[in-house]
């Protein structure tokens, strides 16, 4: 009865071989594989049998069976063992390790000891240092010590799980190839993914966690985006490094470069060589060598041949600028401003409108773009400076110019003729994009020439007053409003030669950019044509015993409260009722003048 039963747990066991063989492949020796020479060497079985009438080849083991060969060990609850072929068949609870540190498990294992190739099958776990591989089919190559599985598989190492349909390990080096529907998820679940990369094929170290890009990837993290196809990126320190014209984007916001390094802990991105930042939403981009972008609090900049590009109007606005950045404010609410800097030795071109600083700050709470340091703004025939020119914005129009110190405003007629505004201050409005009023004042000196009804110059119009206000319509002067001024008007044959120009007249042609690739060169004004920054002198702090001295009031009477209360009618001792009044602001002694709003050109 014994045996009976023997018997028919012998033929069970060569049912279930043939049934896995019928789903299993071939054991192919591969000619070109050098063949082992070291046997297999049966450690334990419980029990042993051979049938010829169930197989001829074959051992049957059954119970706690161990093999060992060339330093691998193998346990499983049964197997086939073919001697002549120095090979095995494995089944339940199989467990293969190979030193202290790889171990193969599986239900069913066929191991060739002739070429060293194990084909594991059914819940197989590959444990390797950190690494784990769970498939239900991989082979390992002992000859090459590689492992690989082909029909889906999934990795988890460190923090991170890994998943595709085809992939391959190395013990020896760590490295790790991944093929087709590559999904690599950080950290790993059930915890919330915060990094998900997606790609066709990846590389990836187990020692440094680090994941290197082949082909055609996208990394999310959070609100980002990154496109790359080649690259790594770094799984601990969360930190990317990416090649090939890269693409990061955010919330309207895309970056491109030769190189972009991203950091996610910090969410920090610079770009090298021919970066491209854009922002769509405020419809405005950067173009250059560098970049550097701070997600958290938006701040940008761009430097290196940097270009700021605004295409925000109708036209296209191109400024060049050594470095440009743009700080964010108030970037979680309702209140949200930039500020844009850009500096030194700006140029700017748009169809309409050129101009030339050393540097310019655009804050958009107000629309107010200020330009610093020798500017000059050019449209069409005309040309203003000073030493500082403030621009704002009504949407997509200018809707007014303001010039501060040191005005000029040229309007060329012909190579000799130009009219001319000079003034301590000007402020030009516009309305639809079009001038409607120009206003001068402080010193104000003007140079006109006027034509008649058939268009004929007819005489040079000099005037110096206190106030000018000009009146256009249809781009020509309508009519001109000042108060009590001197002047003086020469017919054109009988012009002064030293009156054809204003004292601080200056015609820069020679810098005016001339189209979107001439921003590139900077060039200065002629030697001596430089305008000089005028000092604004301060009013003197005055001192209380100065004052008093002014109005004649004696040391003794300072002495006493009561004399120093009120000194704006000292005659008057009625009037002084507060000893503490010499203590205000305007009666300081340290009180600074400068700053009323008499003084305060602003």
């Amino acid at each position: 009865m014994k045996s009976q039963r023997l018997y028919i747990l012998c033929a069970s066991l060569f049912l279930c071989f043939c049934l896995l063989m019928a789903v299993t492949p071939d054991r192919k020796t591969d000619e070109k594989r050098p063949p082992s020479d070291s046997k297999i060497h049966l450690l334990h079985a419980d029990c042993l049998y051979f049938d010829e009438r169930l197989n001829s080849t074959a051992q049957i083991l059954v119970g706690h069976v161990q093999f060992s060969h060339d330093g691998v060990l193998l346990f499983c609850d049964s197997a086939l063992y073919y001697e002549s072929t120095n090979s095995f068949d494995a089944f339940g609870h199989v467990r293969m390790n190979q030193g202290d540190t790889l171990m193969l498990n599986s239900e069913v294992l066929y191991y060739n000891g002739l070429d060293q190739l194990a084909r594991a099958r059914h819940h197989v776990e590959l444990e390797h240092g950190t690494m784990t591989i769970y498939t239900d089919s991989l082979d390992y190559d002992r000859l090459y010590n590689l492992g690989y599985y082909f029909e889906g598989g999934k990795v988890l190492d460190h923090d991170n799980e890994l998943t595709s349909d085809w992939g391959e390990y190395s013990p020896t080096t760590h490295e790790a190839v991944f093929n087709y529907n590559v999904r690599l998820v950080n950290p790993a679940p059930p915890a919330k993914p915060e990094t998900v990369l997606i790609s066709d094929t990846l590389h990836y170290n187990t020692e440094t966690a680090i994941a290197y890009i082949v082909g055609p990837s996208n990394i999310e993290n959070g609100d980002n985006h990154i496109y790359s196809e080649r690259g790594y990126y770094d799984t601990q320190n969360k930190h990317s490094h990416l090649l090939e014209r890269s693409i990061l984007t955010n919330n309207g916001k895309r970056l491109v470069g030769d190189s972009v390094v991203w950091n996610d802990d910090v969410a920090i991105a610079e770009a090298y060589g021919n970066i491209i930042y854009t922002d769509e939403v405020n419809k405005n981009m950067f173009t250059g060598e560098y970049c550097y972008y701070e997600d958290i609090t938006g701040y940008v900049m761009a430097t290196d041949s940097a270009v700021a590009i605004d295409y925000s109007q109708q036209d296209t606005m191109y400024a060049h600028a050594d470095t440009f950045k743009v700080f964010t404010y108030n970037i979680d609410t309702d209140s949200t401003y930039r500020v844009v800097h850009a500096y030194y030795h700006m140029r700017a071109f748009r169809n309409d409108v050129q101009a030339v600083c050393d540097s310019m700050v655009y804050d958009t709470r107000d629309s107010i773009l200020i330009m610093y340091r020798d500017p000059i703004l050019w449209q069409a025939g005309q040309q203003q400076l000073g030493e500082e020119i403030r621009l704002f914005f009504n949407g997509e129009y200018i809707d007014s110019v303001q010039v501060l110190r040191q005005a000029l405003s040229v309007e060329k007629i012909d190579s000799i003729h130009y009219n001319q505004v000079a003034g301590q201050e000007m402020h030009t409005y516009f309305k639809d994009g079009e001038i409607y009023l120009s206003t001068s004042e402080g010193n104000v000196f003007v140079n006109y020439y006027p034509f008649d009804d058939d268009s004929i110059m007819v005489e040079l119009n000099h005037t110096e007053t206190s106030l000018l206000k000009m009146y256009v319509k249809e781009r020509k002067v309508d009519r001109i409003w000042m108060p009590a001024a001197t002047g003086v008007m020469y017919p054109i044959p009988l012009i002064p030669s030293n009156m054809y120009y204003l004292q601080n007249f200056a015609w820069f042609d020679y810098i005016r950019p001339l189209d979107r690739y001439d921003i590139f060169e900077w060039r200065p004004k002629k030697a001596g044509s430089e305008l000089k920054e005028s000092v604004r002198h301060s009013a003197p702090k005055q001192k209380l015993s100065d004052i008093k001295k002014q109005r004649g009031i004696t040391d003794q009477t300072s002495e006493t409260p009561e004399s120093s209360e009120n000194l704006e009618n000292p005659e008057n001792p009625e009037t002084l009722e507060n000893s503490d009044n010499s203590e205000t602001p305007e009666s300081s002694e340290n009180y600074d003048y400068s700053e009323t709003p008499e003084t305060n050109t602003n």
